[in-house]
């Protein structure tokens, strides 16, 4: 019998596999070294003001590693040392320049009262003095992290308590660590939970459906298994790594539900403004007037940000972002310095302005321009050869595209109007990928003569040709050792031009997978645990049905009564035309069985650390009706595993 499993457990695009060594890559070619050699001249690299923002208001440095439960490690405080000097030719010089940037970790002071917490996971964790205690803003991936994080800084400022916790968005990087943080018995002893109106939703539903395949595709997009060196992870654009420990989260005690609202948190006064449905479907920037603070979320930070992930995502509106950009501008007041929940601050009312106009318009002019090339007929893969910045746009650091891309964006942007289909009827139906390469080869007179020409161009410093061709032998003919090796050699020049973190970590990732293969473990479902007792039950049936093995069940008509015996819900799932459905309804009377059983034994079961065994043995099942049925019914949902290839098939 295959156990109920969910995509979740990938949650929010982050992939919680192990961690697996990566395939070594190899040196930068000559074409790569002069690439990287002109690209130094394009842009004041060696402008100090960033540094010294970064740098500012150090207290102290984190040493040592920071370990999971069982021993591994979740980040390793020296990992990134070899990130210092000049770039060596294995990295874009500007990309280089940012993770020097993003490697100062510690306990900062932003401005009297305020405190961050940056580099102990790839997100930060901002801290405002109460009168009683610490107002933390957003908690990290995960409860290590966070529990380091939130010593680290007590040791320094005293063992005060936290007195309200704020949640900016609803990604995991910002809300995992929670139970690090907060216990829920301090939660209902009276400690506010802030957040923005959808929070919950969003936070414990987002990518459900296909978590497993963004969990998958997100460790190309991090660099996860990437050795750190200059051939591997140097960055990932908003922080250096991701923890990936235990996550949980806290339900909000208050929404924010209006554009505006006013809290006054132990004794300080907040100004929230909701910003939804732009970098993040529920998502709060915030002032302190009496601190001249802003808070920008994550729709302001040190880099371009993706209106659509390389790990996929619903693609994000570039106009209603920038329309958030205005008004932060609006809502600016006399602020004197600007914190993110990634990346370094802004101090300066008048540098603040400088660099939230700049996003502004750059999310406006890729609209726009993308808008225009849309109508004038051109293709998303013309539109992104195309567009360029302005110059005014493309010197400022702040908004390069070290974590977005403007050539993916311009695709998103495209996809957010158009879809993805491009008006040629030769794309309505293509051929399948294997199929489209076996038949590539053969026209290009078999793989050797296709390798061939991929070398020609390989030598010529052409690499995106020579990774179409390669790309095609390989899945023409996944063990081709000659196209894998090539195509990984051309991969790895790919990324160490690129200035996109997201590129690079995805370019050689794949060349690690060419020569080592797809990774053997996918996500620790068990990690997800305390999330997913948050989860609504309605989550967890529609990524059952999503799950159902649609051929397998053709045919079949298995109802079923779903009793959560603890919580006093009832469901009833039935399979008709193929399809799941579920209602809350009381038991029917005709269902082929049965299953009773506690919420706690259901989230096991949807973690996938409770199997076939357990539902048969456990206390906390029971089981009436046809247990036959129910096991045949069970076994007609597919278990992702999230180990898929996606270099080769």
């Amino acid at each position: 019998m295959k156990t109920m499993t969910t995509a979740l457990m990938a949650a929010l695009a982050l992939a919680a596999c192990s961690r697996e060594t990566a395939a070594p890559s190899g040196d930068a070619s000559s074409t790569t070294v002069q690439a990287n050699a002109q690209f130094t001249q394009t842009l004041p690299l060696d402008e100090a003001q960033g540094f010294e923002d970064a740098k500012r208001g150090l207290i102290a440095r984190p040493e040592g590693k920071i370990l999971a439960a069982d021993g591994s490690v979740l980040i390793d405080f020296d990992a990134f040392k070899f990130v210092d000097g000049a770039a060596p030719p294995t990295v874009n010089p500007s990309l280089w320049r940012h993770a020097k940037l993003n490697a100062q970790a510690g306990l900062f002071k932003v401005v009297d009262g305020v405190y961050q917490l940056r580099g102990f996971d790839i997100g930060n964790m901002t801290l405002i003095e109460g009168k009683t205690g610490w107002i933390v803003i957003d908690v990290l991936t995960c409860r290590e992290t966070a529990t380091a994080a939130l010593a680290f800084a007590r040791q320094h400022l005293g063992n005060k308590p936290v007195t309200a916790l704020l949640f900016s968005h609803s990604h995991i990087d910002h809300f995992g660590g929670a139970l690090g943080v907060l216990t829920p018995e301090q939660v209902k002893a009276g400690v506010p939970v802030i957040a923005s109106a959808g929070f919950m939703e969003e936070a414990t539903s987002e990518n459900v459906l296909v978590g497993a395949a963004m969990g998958r595709r997100s460790a190309y997009q991090f660099g996860k298994n990437l050795e750190r060196s200059a051939k591997g992870l140097v960055d990932t654009g908003l922080g250096k790594a991701v923890g990936y420990g235990t996550f949980g989260v806290l339900a909000p005690t208050d929404l924010i539900t209006q554009p505006t609202e006013e809290r006054v948190l132990d004794g300080v006064r907040f100004v929230f403004h909701n910003v939804p449905g732009a970098e993040a479907p529920a998502e709060m920037t915030f002032s302190v007037p009496s601190l001249k603070l802003y808070g920008g979320a994550e729709n302001l930070a040190q880099t371009m940000h993706n209106l659509l992930p390389v790990r996929g995502a619903k693609v994000r509106d570039a106009l209603r972002w920038a329309g958030y950009m205005q008004g932060a501008l609006d809502q600016l007041g006399d602020a004197e310095v600007y914190v993110g929940q990634h990346n370094w601050p802004v101090w300066g009312h008048d540098r603040i302005a400088d660099f939230i106009t700049k996003h502004r318009d750059v999310y406006k002019y890729t609209h726009d321009q993308t808008v225009r090339l849309i109508n004038a007929g051109l293709t998303p893969a013309e539109i992104a050869d195309q567009i360029r910045l302005p110059k005014s746009l493309q010197n400022h650091f702040g908004a390069r595209g070290y974590y977005g891309d403007l050539r993916h964006n311009v695709k998103a942007v495209y996809q957010f109007y158009l879809g993805a289909y491009d008006g040629n009827p030769a794309h309505l139906d293509p051929l399948p990928p294997v199929d489209v390469a076996r038949r590539y080869v053969a026209l290009a007179g078999g793989a050797d003569k296709a390798v061939a020409a991929a070398q020609t161009a390989f030598d010529q410093g052409d690499y995106r040709w020579a990774a179409e061709l390669l790309n095609h032998v390989v899945f023409a003919d996944a063990g081709n050792k000659a196209a894998r090796g090539l195509l990984a050699r051309a991969y790895d020049q790919l990324g160490y031009v690129a200035e996109a973190s997201t590129w690079r970590n995805s370019y050689l990732t794949a060349a690690a997978e060419l020569r080592g293969g797809a990774p053997k473990q996918g996500v620790n479902r068990a990690a997800f645990v305390d999330m997913l007792a948050q989860t609504p039950i309605e989550r967890f049936l529609e990524a059952m049905a999503a799950g159902l093995n649609g051929p397998a069940a053709e045919g079949k008509d298995f109802k079923i009564n779903l009793v959560l015996t603890d919580t006093k819900e009832s469901y009833v799932l039935w399979i008709e035309n193929a399809v799941l459905h579920h209602r809350r309804a009381e038991p029917a009377a005709d269902a082929n069985a049965t299953l009773a059983l506690t919420q706690g034994f259901f989230v096991r079961m949807m973690a996938g650390t409770a199997g076939a065994k357990d539902l048969l043995m456990s206390d906390d099942v029971k089981v009436t009706g046809s247990k036959i049925d129910l096991g045949r019914f069970l076994s007609l949902m597919d278990k992702a595993t999230g180990t898929f290839p996606i270099v080769s098939r």
